[in-house]
């Protein structure tokens, strides 16, 4: 299992801070912290997934959006998610934050999921250079693909990754060609807070 030195925001149900714990205890503990989640789609209108690296403390080998993570303190939601965006597959670009998600999972190696994502959305159509030690595969899909992939075997999805595509609002937005634009109102994101 990989096991990594990082320091969680913990937040209220709010999305407030309220402290900070390590990472890997707080998966033990399933304790609330701040998330993100970033979509990537090419001009085709492809999502870019990636499978995450066997070695990955919970969920390795499994099929999920093109990157996620968590802000370090003092890092606003949307540094840390250009940040690991490059450091999981290898480029940047624009992103437009959507909205929220929370959700709850336990996983069978005893670590469990309790986070506030903030889902961005971004559009990209350069090359790709992915971290082996973050992502061991990627590939663009349609949604139609994905839906079909899904359908047929569903454990091969991260837990994160499955909610989305029932929710459908984060992955089914797909930014204009020349990049991401507002279409969400504030109220429509707090709509789809759970």
């Amino acid at each position: 299992m990989e096991v990594q030195r990082e320091t969680l925001i913990l937040i209220d149900a709010d999305d407030r801070d309220i402290g900070t714990a390590e990472k890997i205890d707080a998966h033990r503990r399933g304790l609330l912290h701040r998330a993100f989640s970033v979509i990537v789609w090419d001009s085709s209108g492809r999502q870019l997934l990636q499978k995450r690296a066997a070695a990955k403390y919970h969920s390795g080998g499994l099929w999920t959006n093109t990157c996620c993570g968590h802000p370090r303190p003092g890092e606003t939601v949307e540094a840390a998610a250009r940040r690991r965006l490059g450091e999981e597959m290898g480029f940047t670009c624009p992103l437009e934050w959507l909205g929220i998600v929370q959700y709850h999972a336990a996983f069978d190696n005893g670590l469990a999921e309790h986070e506030i994502v903030h889902v961005f959305r971004g559009h990209y159509d350069g090359p790709l250079d992915p971290n082996p030690a973050e992502a061991e595969d990627h590939r663009w899909s349609s949604l139609e693909a994905i839906r079909g992939d899904i359908a047929a075997s569903p454990e091969h999805f991260s837990v994160w990754f499955l909610r989305y595509m029932a929710e459908e609002w984060p992955v089914t937005l797909v930014p204009p060609a020349d990049g991401p634009r507002a279409t969400l109102s504030d109220s429509a994101r707090k709509d789809h807070i759970s």
